[in-house]
């Protein structure tokens, strides 16, 4: 790293290890405020305005509203939408985890 910049991964593995890195340090943290801090640390406002409005978008789909109700709610575009709602339903089972069996 050099001049505050994070070096691109130069490999797949590279990027793998950071994301497993990362993974450990969220794992490790055991109470609600040590998670926020860390966030808020790591992340830019905008970065966690986007994953919160992803957060608020994948509740709303999960609840059956149409992508146009979400997208006003939210304020998420219709594209933003489609694609959590894609993770939603075909992604790694993250969101699943957080919002509990299909409501369908």
């Amino acid at each position: 790293m050099t001049s505050g910049r994070v070096v691109p991964a130069e490999s797949h593995e590279d990027t793998v290890n950071r994301f497993a890195d990362l993974v450990a340090a969220f794992v490790a943290l055991r109470e609600p405020d040590e998670v926020a801090a860390f966030l808020r640390d790591l992340c830019t406002t905008n970065e966690l305005d986007a994953m919160g409005q992803r957060w608020q978008v994948a509740r709303l789909v999960d609840q059956g509203l149409p992508y146009h109700e979400v997208s006003r709610r939210t304020g998420a575009s219709t594209a933003t939408v489609t694609r959590v709602a894609h993770w939603l339903r075909y992604g790694e089972g993250g969101y699943r985890a957080l919002l509990g069996p299909a409501a369908r």
